[in-house]
């Protein structure tokens, strides 16, 4: 396995930023809008040219809400649902459309676009992230990757959530301790005790952000916790 840069994609992240960050104007010859295909061909050129990456991969949502996470817990992205049971379209049926396209576009461009069977892309990102044996970055404006984060390997997450690609929080250890009082190895345990309600997962009563660090840092990890409470 190669040892250079690697920067993995959080394909489905992304191409809804660019298509809320592009006017629908931006259409094919045919007519055909593509302004989140420009947005992540833009994305993809921004990243090349600011990390130099040796590689790039798309990771992809071959199911973005997997029955096996839902049998776990029924209430996994169920506000996420359309009247037809699949995922609800914000994007006046605009995006759809050309999610094939962006996949083929990258192809184009030379970047594999990796799914799997019943899993989401976070899936794909945790596997790569740790199987390649050079540093790792991870571009997505998702938290929940967050948990990736390892200074020793390197893997880092270049947040969008307020800069966009272009200038993206770099997430390391320090940056975590920074943000919210906690180290990296802690976020798995810090993000249970908070809860997501943007994946529809129910953190515990009476427990945010401050709370959660509290107590993680007074007593280790979650075990400690829950030893400490018996």
């Amino acid at each position: 396995m190669s040892t250079g840069r690697l920067i993995l994609l959080d394909s489905a992240s992304l191409y809804f930023r660019a298509f809320f960050g592009v006017p629908t104007t931006m259409t094919a010859p045919d007519g055909t809008v593509v302004n989140a295909l420009r947005g992540m061909v833009d994305f993809v050129a921004t990243l090349q040219t600011n990390f130099q990456p040796q590689a790039i991969i798309a990771c992809w949502d071959d199911d973005w809400r997997p029955q096996w996470r839902v049998d776990l817990l029924e209430s996994y992205k169920t506000h996420r649902l359309g009247e037809d049971g699949a995922e609800g379209d914000t994007t006046d049926g605009l995006l759809g459309p050309q999610v094939p396209l962006i996949a083929e576009g990258l192809g184009l461009l030379g970047i594999p676009v990796i799914g799997a069977a019943g899993a989401e892309a976070d899936d794909i990102i945790g596997t790569l992230s740790a199987s390649w044996k050079g540093p790792v970055d991870v571009v997505t404006g998702d938290r929940d990757l967050f948990q990736l984060v390892d200074d020793a390997k390197p893997v880092r997450v270049l947040y969008t959530s307020r800069g966009g690609v272009s200038d993206p929080d770099l997430v390391d250890n320090a940056w975590l301790r920074a943000k919210y009082g906690i180290d990296a190895a802690q976020y798995v345990d810090f993000a249970v005790m908070r809860g997501d309600p943007s994946d529809g997962i129910p953190g515990v009563a009476g427990i945010g952000d401050k709370t959660a660090a509290v107590l993680l840092n007074e007593f280790a990890d979650i075990d400690g916790i829950l030893a400490a409470a018996q």
